[in-house]
């Protein structure tokens, strides 16, 4: 949050080179159509897409009423790929219509030589065609399509291998040795031993299927504290599905909420300029309504960027009028306790950058919050680091382990504060999309460098502290573009931006595209939407019928658009906003709709 209208934060790829593989010359008249559902007309049967990247669209096609479109993301280049059964030192031709920018066609396995061919731009159907012959002891080959790495999704249809067939491809055997590792109070890692002639393997969570792996592990998110779940797994191929595996059972932790079960079921939250008046004017903490659940005085700032030495004053006279007196203030905040209300320090906002790049700076950070939770008597603490305060060093690319001083520090700081003050400590988070969903398609620096440092770094520090948060109110504003879980880019001031953001945060995602490392998804009581109080508040204000229509779609599965949630989120926490000021400067109309909103 800014005192003044931010700057967008901009978006940073990185290019990196992909190998594809070549294919073959025209058929005999006994050979046949070998690949299954080329026209993408029975969906994705028979095909695997990297990183969920790949969908069925109506629209464009080359022929029949379907095709494919995949979106690269991150350092994953969007490719779909099939697994075919052929014929041992036999020629083949793969051939297929394209659409888009650098779009390839390929083929590996074939024992010979791996090839490939690609248009540099298509921009209505073309078609692609090579051949390839069999080594003397291939049995199949992979089929595949793909993008290039930061460009816009592709098309492709009636992809064809043309060829003798070989001996049929047999569905794989029922998985075994499926097992649950340590739970959270949200998730439950599980693996197992690979099954020979599968190529992916679905996941069932009491007898319902939730998810896909391409490997042998996969992490059930989004599930209920101090909660028994019963799993299974089934092995996939070209031939079909398996039989599901032995059932194996798990019970989440108990922990979790960091205060939150001391909220109200839904809850509002508002940023208190205690410290400026930033256009809006000064409010008082005892006119602040009822309304509000949550008040987070912005803000405590550092002394200077690396010292960790937090402070916070209230607004001068000369800027702030009528601010009260510090014992007025403090005795305003415990009449807001006694009322059922939450009063936290926010520490950042953009003036304030924080950087804990040593042990001592993180020390120093511990001690001087305390000072400032004790002496006015606050509930807990929001972190509201932004702009330059949070990056992820070259390396630092698994968001479960992150080696990089600013955020393991800050980690250790929040934690030690959760110690100190215990269960009724309230945290809470307000990073920018930046920071968070766009972890989706780039993580740090990147596997190969030239990305920005900063995007996705505050992932590291919500999973280490997944157990210990209250709420994460992601800012929804002051936001470019960002790729929601349905690979198409959303853009801030509807519903549809909301809706696919909050999504994000509770379903979870593969973070750069890597499925190996998935970011789970949080509790819905742990999420709240942030959004502008008004439109000086922030870029990408939300009239209060697109708010609706958002907390329509995420808790009932409502007027939710084009794009659709993986879940009904029934109790998610509330909202947020910034601030408290600007909502009294527009005449309390974001408050007033929060209040006035139906959640039944």
């Amino acid at each position: 949050m800014d005192r003044t209208r931010p700057l967008n934060l901009l978006l940073a790829g990185a290019l990196a080179l992909g190998g594809l593989a070549a294919l073959s010359p025209a058929a005999q008249a006994a050979d046949s159509e070998l690949a299954r559902n080329g026209g993408f007309e029975a969906g994705l049967d028979g095909w695997s897409c990297t990183g969920g990247s790949g969908t069925v669209v109506p629209s464009p096609v080359h022929g029949g009423t379907k095709a494919l479109q995949a979106t690269p993301a991150g350092s994953d280049n969007a490719k779909c790929s099939q697994t075919i059964t052929v014929k041992p030192q036999s020629t083949y031709t793969l051939s297929g219509w394209v659409r888009g920018s650098y779009v390839y066609l390929g083929v590996t396995g074939t024992g010979t030589t791996d090839g490939y061919t690609w248009t540099q731009s298509a921009p209505d159907w073309q078609k692609l065609s090579t051949t390839f012959t069999t080594g003397a002891n291939t049995t199949s080959v992979t089929v595949y399509t793909h993008g290039w790495y930061g460009t816009p999704a592709y098309q492709a249809d009636d992809l064809s291998l043309f060829g003798p067939g070989g001996a049929p491809v047999e569905i794989p055997a029922t998985p075994t040795g499926l097992a649950a590792g340590s739970p959270t109070s949200t998730s439950v890692p599980l693996t197992w031993p690979a099954v020979a002639g599968a190529t992916s393997y679905k996941v069932y969570r009491g007898g319902t299927a939730v998810g896909t792996a391409t490997g042998t592990s996969y992490t059930a998110t989004g599930l209920t504290p101090n909660t028994a779940y019963s799993f299974q797994i089934s092995a996939v191929n070209s031939a079909g599905e398996s039989a599901r595996s032995t059932a194996v059972s798990a019970t989440t932790t108990s922990g979790g909420g960091g205060g939150g079960g001391e909220l109200p079921a839904r809850a509002l939250v508002g940023y208190l300029h205690a410290s400026f008046a930033n256009g809006s004017g000064y409010t008082r903490m005892a006119d602040v309504p009822d309304s509000w659940d949550v008040i987070n005085l912005a803000f405590g700032e550092p002394t200077s960027v690396t010292s960790g030495d937090i402070r916070f004053k209230l607004c001068p006279v000369a800027e702030c009028p009528n601010v009260e007196s510090e014992a007025d203030f403090k005795a305003a905040i415990k009449a807001k306790q006694a009322a059922g209300k939450k009063v936290l320090i926010s520490i950042g906002g953009q003036n304030g950058q924080v950087q804990l790049a040593t042990t001592a700076a993180r020390d120093t950070f511990v001690s001087s919050v305390s000072k400032i939770i004790d002496d006015y008597g606050l509930d807990g603490l929001d972190i509201d680091f932004e702009g330059h305060s949070l990056s992820l060093q070259t390396g630092d690319t698994d968001f479960r382990s992150p080696t990089s001083p600013v955020i393991v520090n800050l980690i250790q700081a929040v934690k030690t504060l959760k110690a100190k003050y215990g269960a009724k400590f309230v945290l809470t988070m307000a990073p920018e999309t930046f920071f968070v969903q766009l972890g989706y398609q780039y993580y740090g620096s990147g596997p190969w460098g030239g990305q920005d440092p900063r995007a996705g770094a505050y992932l590291p520090v919500i999973h280490a502290l997944r157990d210990d948060l209250t709420l994460l109110h992601v800012q929804d504003y002051n936001s470019g573009s960002i790729m929601g879980l349905d690979n198409q880019y959303h853009s801030m001031g509807g519903a549809d931006f909301h809706i696919a953001m909050t999504d994000m945060l509770l379903t979870g995602f593969p973070v750069a595209g890597n499925t190996e490392r998935f970011f789970p998804g949080l509790r819905p009581d742990q999420v709240a939407i942030g959004l502008p109080a008004s439109t000086q508040a922030g870029n990408g204000h939300t009239s209060p019928t697109e708010v609706s229509k958002a907390l329509d779609c995420l808790t009932k599965k409502q007027n939710c658009g084009t794009y659709q949630t993986h879940g009904t989120w029934s109790s998610l926490r509330g909202l947020m906003t910034w601030s408290i000021n600007w909502d009294r400067f527009n005449q309390w109309e974001f408050s007033r709709n929060f209040d006035a909103y139906n959640w039944s």
